[in-house]
């Protein structure tokens, strides 16, 4: 049966409510139906036979479970088919590697030198993300898991876009966790967590790469490392936004400042100095006249006249 009858008959099944008629739909389902994963589920006609698995009819729920439990046994079987091909594939590919691994990485003594084996004790390198997961390494190195996973967090910030072996990676992974540990009076509190998650956070930045280079090739020490402050982590770029900001909020500033003439003109009434620093501004209606604004440079004492 191909899908547009089963569909027909799954139809007829579902409007029927006749023993004897449902007993033969499910008879022609039986027998015509050819189970296939695909089938089944463009089909639904499991779905439909399973509706009267529960029917008062022994003989219609007697069939309906052996339908069922040959349909599952049958995708069932599929699938340890497709299985069985993918796995067969896979060692052959993984044989022919190995074969071409072999031919171009030859063994000791075969001329190569014994340079051949010289990284066979790093972890492998993964192209794309790394975490301690990936690349095999073990950051249980304390009871406490909050330190482990503080470590773990640093390694993954740490290998972003970086081909450094694991061990060097987790060496400094552990040193910066422990040296905020320490800070914190060997306590993983508030602040520890704090901390860490803070160094984390600049660390996992993708448009810093300077400060992950910085730490693994010890331009900085991680006792060092962790007094900096966030502006001193920040990337170099953002660092000279963040100066270019602060010259023009500065020059906005004294730019907003009123220009003070000083003048012996005036006198303090509280010193009676006459070095008095003043500056006018219109703070009414504009045929007003100004308002003068006055600061005795001797006593600071302020007052104003119109």
């Amino acid at each position: 049966m191909d899908t547009k009858e089963i569909k027909s008959t799954i139809s007829n099944l579902e409007k029927t409510s006749d023993d004897v008629t449902v007993l033969k739909l499910l008879t022609i389902l039986n027998d015509g139906v050819k189970p296939t994963e695909k089938l089944l589920r463009e089909t639904k006609v499991g779905v439909a036979v399973n509706k009267f698995r529960a029917h008062s009819n022994s003989e219609i729920t007697s069939l309906v479970k052996k339908m069922i439990k040959n349909w599952r046994e049958s995708v069932q079987n599929e699938k340890n088919i497709k299985k069985k091909s993918v796995s067969s594939n896979s060692t052959e590919g993984n044989d022919k590697k190995s074969i071409n691994s072999s031919s171009e990485n030859p063994t000791p003594g075969s001329g190569s030198g014994s340079g051949s084996t010289a990284g066979s004790t790093e972890s492998k390198f993964h192209k794309g993300p790394r975490d301690p997961k990936i690349d095999g390494v073990k950051t249980s190195l304390y009871e406490n898991p909050t330190r482990n996973a503080s470590i773990s967090a640093l390694y993954t910030a740490l290998a972003i876009e970086r081909d450094d072996s694991s061990s060097h990676i987790l060496t400094v992974a552990t040193e910066i966790e422990s040296e905020v540990f320490k800070s914190q009076y060997s306590q993983v509190n508030d602040t520890y967590r704090n901390k860490l998650r803070s160094f984390t956070m600049n660390l996992r930045n993708k448009k810093n790469p300077e400060l992950r280079d910085r730490l693994l090739t010890r331009a900085i020490l991680p006792p060092d490392f962790i007094k900096m402050t966030p502006n001193e982590m920040a990337p170099e770029a953002l660092k000279k936004e963040i100066e270019k900001m602060h010259k023009q909020n500065l020059f906005d500033a004294q730019g907003a400042t009123e220009k003070r003439a000083v003048t012996d003109r005036f006198t303090c009434g509280k010193c009676k100095h006459k070095k008095v620093s003043y500056y006018q501004m219109q703070t009414r209606s504009a045929d007003e006249p100004l308002t003068t604004f006055c600061t005795c440079e001797n006593c600071g004492n302020r007052w104003k006249f119109s």
